[in-house]
């Protein structure tokens, strides 16, 4: 099915008046949670976290408007050129990145440091979207179709690994494995594939970091070492649970004052956040963010092209992996790995990623009635 062309470029007023303000305004919000959470996590000052924080959503703000506004035809040239420069700099970690916290993810540009593994998240998606934008449905369902994207997911997938971020890893084939079924990829394929990583889980299981051992393990069973690996997730449950259904009061929680909850700005900020606000303050940022979530859904339901419909899809589930992988951690109900809550936690390449996805997924639905030639799932 092919619609007719839309001939009239729109104006940047027209472009302007087009964005769904309700998901900027969610988007807004979360973030001004997370620099007054971070503020508390300061005890109630502006440095070293909350006004960084700020700073950085302010320039990523006025970038991911610069990235909605972007037409989609730009995208969609330049999604394989994309791809293929993040994924030099991802060699170009594991040759000279810079070194923190025992993993080697960085590449130190002075001003900041960045992290070429949070912006393959959003390149992936943009070469995959391309590269069944240029498929049939025969070619998708044939081996021979699928070795391409299969292994331009793969390949970064593993120098991520190698970094080491496991849990990264994880989120760029699962956003994968999301695009693969919206493009029509059969079932039995999917149930192959996760049978033959279960047959290999012993063999994957020494090929594993000590520490990452460690996590599983303690996934498993926190109490193993209650002082050790166990005390994140330990100390996380009862912060969680002492904030009741009220919370403590702001500046007022006592795990994470008392610095008995670790990662308290990062990792664990939204334990930070349900000790003061309790379950009341931790509803509201899940709400938001599934908002967050659920808006981006309908924009693709809505976006006429298949390119448009699968970089949203790709994108949008992207940003949901970080908040149920972060939420289940935290909560107990996933291993820990370093997966922060975006808009949130502290961090610099993980609130740029995120604000140019945002960006990006803006534009999309912008130019919903766009042509780009294969226009349905179903073609």
């Amino acid at each position: 099915m092919y619609h007719s062309n839309f001939s009239r470029k729109l104006s940047l007023k027209e472009k302007f008046l087009s964005i769904n303000f309700y998901y900027v305004l969610c988007i807004v919000l979360l973030s001004f949670i997370g620099i007054v959470v971070l503020y508390s996590a300061a005890g109630g000052s502006m440095s070293p976290w909350a006004k960084n924080q700020l700073l950085r959503f302010m320039c990523a703000f006025i970038l991911m408007f610069v990235f909605a506004f972007i037409d989609v035809k730009v995208y969609l040239k330049y999604s394989y050129l994309a791809y293929f420069a993040v994924f030099a700099l991802l060699i170009a970690v594991e040759i000279f990145g810079h070194i923190g916290m025992g993993a080697q993810r960085w590449i130190d540009l002075k001003i900041f440091k960045l992290q070429p593994s949070e912006l393959m998240k959003i390149s992936m998606v943009l070469f995959l979207a391309k590269y069944f934008q240029n498929s049939t449905l025969g070619q998708i369902r044939s081996i021979r179709g699928m070795v391409a994207p299969v292994l331009m997911t793969l390949f970064p997938a593993l120098l991520i690994v190698l970094q080491p971020d496991l849990g990264t890893a994880l989120m760029l084939m699962f956003t994968a494995v999301v695009i693969f079924f919206c493009v029509g990829v059969e079932m039995w394929k999917f149930l192959s594939l996760g049978a033959l990583a279960i047959a290999v889980m012993p063999i994957a299981w020494h090929f594993l970091h000590g520490y990452q051992k460690n996590r599983v393990l303690t996934f498993l069973n926190p109490e193993r070492d209650p002082l050790g690996t166990g005390y994140h997730i330990i100390q996380s449950k009862i912060a969680l649970g002492s904030g009741g259904v009220f919370g403590k009061g702001f500046l007022n929680g006592t795990q994470s004052h008392l610095n008995f909850l670790p990662e308290k700005h990062t990792d664990f900020i939204f334990t930070m956040l349900s000790e003061e606000f309790g379950l009341i303050g931790g509803m509201v940022v899940i709400l938001l963010e599934l908002a967050l979530i659920v808006y981006g859904y309908l924009f693709a339901y809505r976006i006429t092209s298949y390119y448009g419909k699968l970089v949203v899809i790709g994108l949008n589930t992207n940003y949901l992996m970080y908040v149920l992988i972060n939420t289940g951690m935290v909560l107990g109900l996933l291993p820990v790995v370093g997966v922060p809550l975006p808009l949130i936690s502290y961090g610099g390449t993980a609130m740029l990623s995120v604000m140019i996805s945002f960006g990006i997924i803006l534009s999309m639905d912008i130019n919903r009635h766009v042509n780009l030639g294969r226009q349905s799932f179903g073609d």
